[in-house]
Parts: structure tokens; sequence; C-alpha cells
């Protein structure tokens, strides 16, 4: 007998967040997430799963996050990061079956990431070091000032913030070399800049890096290459504004990255650099768009990587040749990858849908032999089942003519007849696509079993549909894909799926398109606005991002234009909506900051033509819905459910509220 879905179900969910797996092991290991509730936080434990009997083994325990694990290369160990040792995060080695770990080494602020050395004794690791802001990216021989919660933020570059960081400045991120025996370390890298990803070659040579530029352009990345001892530090890539994880060839000749030639594209791309000439490779073309940025695993006789590929909304496993760059889809299937690994004969990985747990899969190199091997979310069968279905809807071009997307519709069998009210959710981007794991729309099952369908429509501007569809909505956001949410709605109602109770909700890309439509039609009874952004103009200049993604999404690089930023802006047309709204928003984000709901929230209350109200979030940052503290993610999504319920399911018209004498003026 199962029972519906409900809020209170986010507590019980494990998502897995890393897998790693090395050659000669039929095992994997992994990172799984859950909530202590009572601490109203997370907990990250490392796993052993098995490759060929679905046995599995919990390895860490206790209120620690650990993370970013990484086996040895004979596979003995294990080496991760850490929140046991204090408040900042620690790397830590155990054996690989379990055991008391160890803390190697201390950092004084927090290690980001780490790799072993192929000889198993020493690691790279990326840490944080405190710098003083007011020598602007000059060296020092002294110790920077200690700074007190009041001491001042000066910015003196771009970017000055970071969403869920804040004030960046007094930071650098750098290489440093650790020995795991005795936690002596070594600093690799050295200036006004941050290294993001980095990968050691197999010879144990070298270490390319992916850091930012100096001066100006300091958000964009370039591809690094330096000898191991920290010398010879060069620069491989020139024209590429974003370099994300390196992966190396096997014989070393080469290093194959994600990346982006333009400033916010957000399609990377795979390319290969020959490290001796510097000459850099497309591979696939627009073919290929890479979902996750870690995913890379060369071939042990470096003719192919396996990766993992975004296409059409969908994540796939897929294997592409060096250097032809012929496409293999090993895997496919309705469905996403949060987490990938492999080993000489398997690939691991964590799969996930509305309709379907995080949990850990594994097939064959060619893609055979898929199987589950984790019971993560046992609690999941209990659940009245979620139906998901892909669908293609015919709706306008935007330039007088048709073309075909697709959707998720989601729905519960619950044993009502007729037209059922429906949840149009508009998701993040725009160029990127509906996600369809569990912990970012816990709201979805709840609203399927009360009755609900969920449409999730990869409309116009979304990513892994081909570059021209992802950015034909440069310069024209909400004017091309709002008709073609409304046409897909339009399809569905006259197949009787759906009826004129729809309420239309979404976070950044798409609370902006949530407040774009309700001043734009009236075709919605309740509208959730998250995180948006409200107003363009001012997002370019108080976004951590939007001084160089805005001109981008406008379509007017490298220059913005303020005509067109105030033309595309909800703010311009909010006193137009009717529409019952509710604003949410973290209080500390920095993507979207906090004014782009405020501006919203009181420009349309003071119409007084719709109910409206506006939650903060204090301490929550861009990623309160899915990433926040869990009981955030909980209320968030009770006051969703409640706010479409009370409207979108009235028999009668919304009340509207009278405009005040200051708001009729």
């Amino acid at each position: 007998m199962t029972r519906p879905f409900t809020v209170d179900d986010l507590y019980l969910h494990r998502k897995v967040s890393k897998i790693h797996a090395v050659a000669g092991l039929d095992l994997a290991v992994a990172a799984v997430r859950s909530i202590d509730r009572e601490a109203d936080t997370y907990r990250t434990h490392l796993w052993q799963f098995a490759l060929d009997t679905s046995a599995s083994r919990q390895l860490t325990f206790g209120a620690v996050s650990d993370e970013s694990l990484r086996l040895s290369p004979d596979g003995s160990q294990i080496a991760f990061l850490s929140s046991r040792g204090g408040d900042a995060t620690q790397v830590f080695v155990m054996a690989r079956d379990g055991g008391e770990p160890r803390q190697v080494g201390h950092f004084d602020k927090s290690v980001s990431d780490l790799r072993w050395m192929p000889d198993g004794k020493r690691l790279v690791v990326t840490a944080s070091v405190a710098v003083d802001p007011d020598r602007r990216g000059e060296r020092s021989d002294q110790e920077p000032p200690q700074r007190k919660p009041s001491s001042p933020e000066v910015a003196w570059r771009l970017p000055y913030k970071e969403d869920g960081e804040g004030y960046v400045l007094a930071r650098e991120v750098h290489l440093f070399m650790l020995d795991v025996a005795s936690g002596e370390r070594r600093r690799l890298s050295d200036g006004p800049f941050d290294v993001q990803g980095f990968d050691v070659s197999a010879d144990g040579t070298r270490i390319a890096y992916a850091r930012t530029r100096e001066g100006r352009y300091a958000h964009a990345y370039d591809l690094w290459v330096h000898d191991i001892d920290g010398g010879s530090h060069r620069r491989i890539t020139f024209d590429h504004a974003m370099v994300m994880q390196p992966a190396w060839s096997p014989d070393g000749r080469h290093v194959a990255f994600t990346g982006a030639v333009e400033e916010a594209d957000a399609e990377p791309q795979l390319w290969v650099v020959d490290v001796a000439s510097g000459k850099v490779d497309a591979l696939g073309g627009d073919e290929v768009d890479v979902g996750q940025e870690e995913s890379l695993y060369w071939s042990a006789d470096g003719t192919s990587i396996v990766f993992v590929r975004a296409w059409h909304g969908r994540h796939q496993l897929a294997s592409i040749t060096v250097p032809g760059g012929e496409l293999s889809v090993l895997l496919g299937g309705d469905r996403q990858m949060a987490a990938f690994g492999c080993t000489d004969r398997r690939l691991v990985f964590s799969s996930v849908t509305p309709a379907d747990p995080s949990e850990v899969w594994t097939c064959a190199r060619d893609g055979s032999d898929e199987r589950r091997i984790s019971a993560l979310n046992a609690w999941w069968a209990a659940r009245m089942p979620i139906a998901v279905e892909a669908r293609t809807f015919d709706v306008p071009d935007g330039q007088g003519g048709s073309e075909r997307i697709e959707g998720w519709l989601l729905r519960a069998d619950t044993g009502a007849a007729g037209p059922k009210p429906l949840w149009n959710d508009a998701h993040g981007g725009p160029n990127a696509f509906a996600l369809l794991d569990y912990d970012t729309n816990v709201f979805w099952q709840v609203l399927c079993c009360e009755g609900w369908v969920v449409l999730a429509l990869n409309a116009v501007g979304s990513a892994s549909y081909g570059r021209e569809f992802c950015q034909r909505i440069n310069g024209h956001w909400g004017e091309l894909d709002l008709p073609q949410h409304l046409a897909a709605i339009d399809a569905l109602r006259n197949e009787g799926v759906c009826d004129e109770r729809v309420a239309i909700g979404g976070k950044s890309y798409g609370g902006f398109l949530s407040a774009w439509a309700i001043g734009h039609t009236d075709a919605f009874r309740a509208a959730v606005v998250m995180a948006p952004v409200g107003d363009v103009e001012t997002h370019y200049g108080t976004s951590d991002g939007g001084y160089y993604a805005q001109p981008f999404y406008i379509d007017t690089k490298p220059y913005f234009d303020r005509d067109v930023a105030r033309r595309m802006s909800p703010l311009h047309h909010i006193e137009r909506a009717s529409t019952p709204t509710l604003f949410m928003q973290g209080k500390d984000d920095e993507r979207c900051p906090k004014a782009q709901s405020e501006e919203l929230f009181v420009s349309l209350y003071r119409t007084g033509r719709a109910p409206t109200e506006l939650v903060l979030y204090p301490g929550e940052t861009h990623g309160f819905l899915g990433e926040g503290t869990p009981s955030v993610r909980e209320d968030a999504s009770r006051r969703i459910l409640a706010w479409a319920g009370r409207y979108a399911l009235a028999h009668d018209e919304p009340r509207r509220h009278e405009p005040t004498e200051a708001a009729a003026i």
C-alpha cells in the first residue's frame, strides 16, 4: 500500500553527490548526503559499492561532512575533505575498507579539492590563503592582518563577491603539494588569481590547472601547466573565456577540458589541447555539450574520452574519439546523472528522475549490463508512483514559423477523472534545462499526489538542443519563450489534461520568466517568483556575474545597452499584473540579489491589483530551494503549495486589492 508524497519526505532523501573509481577494482566509493533534521543541516558520509554484487557499506559516520573523495591509484586508500577537523575543511585519509580517518597536515583556511600523485604518497590540493585586499594583489612577505567582521571590504577588481561566499578579495585559492605520511606541505602557485580545477599527469611530472586571469578580466579562466616542483608556469590557452576541469591524456601529450570561447556561454564544449604546441581543437562541435565538468575519463590507450553528455534535456554516457571527434552514445534514457566515475571495465553513475530517487548504477564500458547497485532510498517504494512522460509540442518559433519543443509531464494516478490543475515550472538559466532531481523540486511530487499535473518545459533558450536554439533567446528574454509556454499549456488544455487552473513558478531565470509572464498575460491564476532577475539594468551592477553575463544575454556584447535591458525587465511591466504572486528570495543571494525581488514586490503591492507577499530567508543564498538549509527548503515548499492551492484552485476570481490613491496617480 502506497501513500502520497509529503514535504517531510525531503528529510528522508539521500543524494549521491560524488563517485570515484579506479582501474583494477570492481568497486566505487561515493559521497552520500543526508539530512540531520534535529541539527537542521546536512551530513555527507562515504560509502563503498561493489560493482559486481550490489553489496554496499557505509564507511564514515557521525555529525560530519565528508566530501570530494578520491581513491589512491592502487585503490588502497581514500583521501577526502571533511569538516571533522573544525571550522575549516581539511584533508583526511583512511583505508579503503574503512577505519579511523587520519588528518593530513593543517591549512589555516579551507581546502577545496584534491588529487593523488601517481606514487600514492603525496596529494595535490587547492586551498584558500588569506591575503590583504588593501595590497590589491601585490605580493608581500608579511602576513595579512587579521580581519574583523567590521573590516572594510575594498573592491579593486571584478569579481569582488561570489554567491555563497560573499566578499572574496581577502583570499586566493592556490595549489599545494601535501605529503601523506608527514603532513608537510609546499605551495606550488602564487599570484593574484584563483585555481579552479587541476589534474596531475600520469608520469607525475606536471600539473595542468585552470586559473583566473589578473586585472580587468579576472572572471575568466585559462589553462596553465607547470612542473611538479612548482616552476615553469606556462599559459596554454588564450582564446577561451572559460576553462574548467582539465584531464591529462595517459601519454601526457594532451589535456582535455570543458570550456567556452565566449563569456557567459552556458553550453560548455569539449576541447583538447596539444601541450607542446598549444594547438586547441574542439571535439565533436555543437553535438557535444558536456553535462558535468568533472566527467572526463581518457581510455588507457588515449584514443577516446568517456564523459557525461547533455542532450535534449537528458544526460547520456558517451565516448568520443581523439582526435577524430566521432561520438558514440553508450547509455541514454529519460534521466539525468548527478555523479560519474569509471574503472577499466565498468562505468558508475547516479541516476535521477522525478519517478526515481538518487541511486548508484553501473554498466559495462560499452553501456551493456546496466543495473542498480544501491538502495539508499528504499522509502521511495512506499510512495504513490509518479508517471513521467516526455512530450513534444508544436509552438511558435518567434520568427513567423513554428517548431517542435520538448518537455516533461508529471502526474500521479489519484483516481480523479477529468482535467487537472497545472503547475507550469519554468527552469533557470535560461541556457539550462529542466532539472529532474528530487532535491531541486520536492514539491513536484506533492503537487502530483494532490491531483495536479506538472509541466517542466524546455522552451527556446534551453541548453542541450543546439547552439542556435539556445542562443536565439539572447536579447529576447520572455518575448520568445513565454509564447511557447502558453502554446504548450493550450495544447494540454485541448487534450483535456488540464483546465483553467494554471499556476506558474520558477527560480532564477525561471523567476524572471514568471515575473515577465504576469506582466504580459492573465493566463495564470497564481505565480511564485523565486530569486529572479527582476531588473536587468540593476542586475548588471549588483549580481556577482551580471557585468559580463548580461551583455551576452541581452545580445549587445561587449557593451551593455541599458535601453535593451529596460525593455527586457519584468520591473517595467509589473504594474500591469493582476495575478496573485508570491516572491521568495535568499536574503544573502549575490547571484540575483534580494533587491530584484523587493523591487517587484513593492511595485506590485503598491498597485493594489493583486494579492502579493515577499518571503526573505536570512543567511540563504541563490540555491535556497534545492541546497538551502533543510528547514528553509521545507518552508519554501509548503509556501509554494499553499499559494498555488489558495489562488489557482479558487472557483471564483481572485480577490483584487483596490489601488491606493498614491498607487493610482
